[in-house]
């Protein structure tokens, strides 16, 4: 299925999302509403809350908590968003300007406090325990992940599996959360909960890597904010970390260099970018990424069958082709 026909499944629940954001960014304070509404209309693709509902959907679940679950994940990814931009000091965000360089850092902290306070106020209107205990696990391990990145900020010795723990953490327990929500709304029983929880994490991993890939091969209005962003954070991703791997000093020395200044030039930008193709690390990332993909398809055979379950199985083919 082509995304337009996977979000066309969900058009009204979709509407009802939007709608949820809009009214949940209301306030009567004005700055909060300004803001609030500013990161509700910034775009993004909505990747979450759409498994989210597709997942009740393929569990026969039809109800108005969807949606409203919906905006709470995307306001928890949004919260995610404008605190990892005050940390990066990020000055774009899905092509326009990041809320702290248009508030200010002070005033962004606060507003993506407010944005984590108000999802978990409409998550707690629910009245249903395992709801909240998903919420707040995916937080405290997108919390904990960011942490551990900053740990290795700017070191050249993170392994494979530190950086995957790192992915795990940051991104991909968010989509688990999407997609374990939905089958809670479906009443499925704990195996096929489990079932789903790693359906979310595949699919998260599998995005992850693709972002990291764009971030150093794709161009600015692409990727919707400054490219090679985690380089000039002092980030290495697995590209990178395959790139530097058995190499005899001139790959490392030359990413060991950026990653001091963090303001690579043009030529350097493009040299990083040419190498990681050429060394291979480009097609190693996106196989690796291809294969969280199977994995996260595997994990919802035996559902049943339909559009819903057949959108799904369509979702980590569209995430391994956003750099198409």
């Amino acid at each position: 299925m082509t995304p337009q026909e996977i979000f066309g499944l969900i058009d009204a629940e979709m509407a009802q999302v939007e709608t949820e954001l809009q009214n949940q960014s209301g306030s009567d304070i004005a700055l909060v509403r300004d803001i609030g509404r500013y990161v509700c209309n910034g775009g993004g693709k909505r990747v979450r809350p759409a498994i989210l509902l597709l997942v009740a959907r393929m569990c026969g679940y039809k109800g108005d908590a969807g949606p409203r679950l919906g905006a709470v994940v995307e306001m928890l990814h949004s919260a995610t968003l404008v605190h990892d931009d005050i940390i990066d000091n990020s000055s774009t965000r899905r092509n326009q300007p990041s809320v702290n360089a248009r508030w200010g850092s002070d005033i962004s902290v606060l507003m993506g406090d407010w944005l984590y306070m108000t999802s978990f106020s409409i998550a707690l209107a629910e009245r249903q325990f395992r709801i909240i205990d998903i919420l707040i696990e995916a937080t405290r391990k997108m919390v904990e992940g960011e942490l551990i990145q900053l740990e290795f900020n700017g070191r050249l010795d993170i392994t494979e599996e530190q950086h995957m723990d790192i992915s795990r953490r940051k991104t991909a327990f968010l989509f688990s959360a999407c997609s374990q929500l939905g089958g809670v709304l479906g009443g499925v029983s704990a195996e096929d909960e489990e079932r789903l929880r790693l359906f979310g994490l595949n699919i998260g991993l599998a995005f992850q890597l693709v972002d990291d890939l764009l971030d150093l091969t794709a161009d600015e209005r692409t990727l919707g904010k400054p490219v090679q962003s985690d380089l000039k954070e002092g980030k290495l991703t697995l590209p990178l970390i395959y790139v530097v791997q058995d190499d005899g000093g001139r790959r490392r020395e030359l990413v060991q260099g950026v990653l001091k200044r963090r303001d690579a030039d043009v030529s350097a930008r493009a040299e990083i970018a040419r190498l990681v193709k050429e060394s291979g690390a480009y097609d190693r990332v996106m196989e690796k990424a291809r294969d969280y993909a199977r994995h996260a398809k595997g994990c919802i055979e035996g559902f049943p069958d339909g559009e819903a379950r057949r959108a799904l199985a369509s979702i980590p083919d569209y995430i391994t082709d956003r750099d198409r």
